[in-house]
């Protein structure tokens, strides 16, 4: 128990998760991950004089099973004397939204956990949320996007510390989580849709990952771990020499640049006009490429999720439709 309580602690200090008197959100789902989590920071509390409160969302997929995960992370609350922030998607019209969007609903109920996470923190003044993501979910997001087809900036881990979000687990194992609540004989929620192949998350955790740690190396969790520190030391330092090149966009300029470089600042400058990078693919980068490197005299032209990217006296302008 105290070997995994160092290693989160080692954590906090070499990623610079927070400071003393930090103000933390808790997010808790109910399951494994987030209540080793939360028992954790409530013994490291008074250690970091650390304000806490809890946050949870209700989304009412599962029936009988999310209202139990609900009153479970409320009673959790009482025990650890902590304030609960619940959103009950019943209750707002996120709901209807998600059942649809059921195709992508991955990924949007993503959004809306971050933004809920977000409003609360900002509504609370609160410094950092906490989620309880683990190593084993860094290598299941890894081998999902290697199967989706990614860069290397897609590829790059999740981070320690992204702006607000603190990711304490992430170099913790699943077995490790596991091996801790049963020693501190602390009981957790399961989800039984995770032994269900619907997502492809699941088809690899459940399918691909046992295949791998079989037939090819025991220790691939910890291998791929590695690894992608490395890769994302490598995508940070590939990002910082773009934003450099990123404020021309002459074409001159463009074709002095080495295509790990050239493709990054095409990103960074369809995100300044775009917003963001959804559904941004490797396809429509090279598109702007192939108009970069065109000979003809004619007015090259891409068109694509509302932009407009043109080749203009010697430029590329990037607009909206």
């Amino acid at each position: 128990m105290p070997n995994l309580i160092k290693k989160v602690q080692n954590t906090i200090s070499q990623n610079n998760l927070f400071d003393h008197e930090a103000k933390i959100i808790l997010a808790v789902s109910g399951g494994p991950d987030s209540v080793c989590m939360l028992d954790i920071f409530s013994r490291l509390q008074k250690k970091y004089s650390l304000e806490l409160i809890i946050a949870h969302i209700n989304y009412n997929l599962r029936g009988k099973d999310s209202i139990a995960d609900e009153k479970f992370v409320q009673d959790l609350a009482q025990i650890y004397n902590l304030e609960i922030f619940a959103l009950d998607l019943v209750e707002t019209q996120n709901f209807a939204s998600l059942h649809a969007k059921k195709k992508n609903s991955e990924n949007y109920l993503r959004e809306i956990r971050y933004d809920f996470f977000e409003k609360l923190r900002v509504e609370n003044n609160f410094d950092y949320i906490a989620v309880a993501h683990n190593l084993d979910d860094q290598v299941e997001t890894f081998l999902m996007r290697i199967i989706r087809g990614s860069g290397m900036s897609g590829l790059s881990a999740m981070k320690f510390k992204n702006e607000k979000i603190i990711r304490p687990l992430l170099s913790t194992s699943r077995k490790e989580i596991l091996e801790y609540l049963h020693k501190v004989n602390r009981t957790y929620r399961t989800d039984r849709t995770n032994a269900q192949n619907l997502f492809l998350r699941n088809k690899i955790r459940n399918k691909l990952v046992p295949i791998l740690e079989k037939d090819f190396n025991p220790k691939i969790k910890e291998t791929i771990f590695d690894s992608l520190i490395s890769i994302s030391e490598d995508s940070e330092y590939l990002e910082k020499t773009a934003l450099k090149n990123s404020k021309s966009l002459e074409i001159k300029k463009l074709e002095e640049l080495h295509p790990a470089i050239l493709r990054r600042v095409l990103r960074n400058n369809l995100k300044k006009t775009k917003g963001d990078l959804k559904n941004i693919s490797a396809n429509n980068i090279e598109e702007i490429i192939k108009i970069i490197k065109s000979k003809k005299s004619k007015t090259p032209t891409v068109i694509m999720l509302g932009l407009k990217i043109i080749r203009k006296n010697d430029k590329i302008v990037i607009s909206k439709l």
